[in-house]
C-alpha cells in the first residue's frame, strides 16, 4: 500500500504543513484501530485516508483524517495533500468531490499547479477573553471569538505581528480554553510583503502542540479579517517555524483555500489492514 508525506500550502519541501496521505483502494475505510495507529506511526499533525465511492454517491471520494491521537472533523492541510496526491497520479482531474465529516469538500486543480478548496466558513461569535488564555499565551489578548461546532476552536486577537510571532505558550494550560485549539492572530505588520495578516495555531488538546499551517483555521480568519480590512480576498501567513501562505476567498457560507503542495515521501506501508 502506497503511503506519501505531502507538504501543504507550501512550494517547497520542508516548509508548510506536512500530512500522511493513504490513497486505498478498498470500498470502506479500514477498522478505526488500524487508522489510528498508522496516524501514531506517521506521527504528523494529520494523516489523511480517503477511498473511492461508487458512482451516484454525491462524491467521487470519502475522507478521513487522524492526529497522532484523535480523528478530526475537518482538515485543510491534508485535504490539499490528498487532491495534490489525486492530481498528480493521475487518479482524478479538475474538480475533486470529498465526502467528510463536515460535508462535502471539493478540491480544484489549476494549470499553475495550485489547487483551490471550497470549505464551509466557520462563523465567529464574540466571547469574552476566557480567564487565563493571555497568561497561558504570554501576552495580551485584545478580543476573543468562539468558532463554535465548526471547527471548535478559539481565535483571539493579539496586538501585532511581532507578538505573534514571539508566543511561547503553556500548551497544558492552553487545553481548557478551547474544543480543539487556539488561533492567536494580528495583522500583517508590511502587506506589501505579500500577506495581509498572520496566525499560530496550537492544538495540545488533540496531540499537536504547534501546527504549522491550518487550513481550517483559516475558514474563521477570513471572516474575522474580512470585517476588519474591508476585503473578502486575502492572504494569510501562518507565522510557524515551517511557516506557509493560504489564499482566502469569502464567498458567504463557503471559503475558498487555495495553495500548493510538494510530495517529499513516497513509500510502501507494509502492516496493512
Amino acid at each position: 500500500m502506497r503511503i506519501r508525506i505531502v507538504d501543504a500550502f507550501t512550494d517547497r519541501p520542508f516548509a508548510g504543513n506536512p500530512a500522511g496521505v493513504l490513497l486505498l483502494d478498498s470500498p470502506s475505510f479500514p477498522d478505526d484501530t488500524w487508522l489510528g495507529d498508522v496516524a501514531r506511526e506517521v506521527n504528523l499533525s494529520e494523516t489523511a485516508f480517503a477511498h473511492p465511492l461508487p458512482p451516484g454517491a454525491g462524491a467521487d471520494w470519502a475522507l478521513r483524517w487522524f492526529t497522532p491521537t484523535t480523528e478530526v472533523d475537518m482538515c485543510g492541510h491534508a485535504t490539499l495533500a490528498t487532491a495534490h496526491v489525486l492530481r498528480t497520479t493521475g487518479a482524478a482531474t479538475g474538480t475533486v468531490r470529498f465526502a467528510a465529516r463536515c460535508g462535502i469538500l471539493t478540491a480544484t486543480a489549476h494549470d499553475d499547479g495550485s489547487l483551490t478548496l471550497d470549505f464551509p466558513t466557520s462563523p465567529l461569535t464574540p466571547v469574552d477573553v476566557p480567564d487565563g488564555v493571555a497568561r497561558a499565551l504570554g501576552a495580551r489578548v485584545l478580543s476573543a471569538h468562539d468558532t463554535s461546532e465548526h471547527i471548535g476552536d478559539l481565535v483571539v486577537e493579539l496586538a501585532d505581528e511581532p507578538t505573534v510571532r514571539a508566543l511561547t505558550p503553556d500548551f497544558k494550560a492552553l487545553v481548557a480554553h478551547s474544543k480543539r485549539g487556539i488561533i492567536a492572530t494580528a495583522p500583517a505588520q508590511d502587506p506589501a510583503r505579500g500577506y495581509d495578516f498572520v496566525s499560530r495555531g496550537f492544538f495540545p488538546g488533540v496531540g499537536i502542540d504547534e501546527d504549522p499551517v491550518t487550513g481550517s483555521a483559516h475558514t474563521a480568519l477570513a471572516p474575522f479579517w474580512a470585517a476588519r480590512l474591508g476585503r473578502t480576498e486575502l492572504t494569510g501567513l501562518q507565522a510557524s517555524a515551517r511557516t506557509g501562505l493560504v489564499r482566502v476567498s469569502l464567498r458567504g457560507e463557503r471559503t475558498l483555500l487555495t495553495g500548493t503542495a510538494v510530495t517529499v515521501l513516497d513509500g510502501e506501508l507494509l502492516a496493512a489492514p
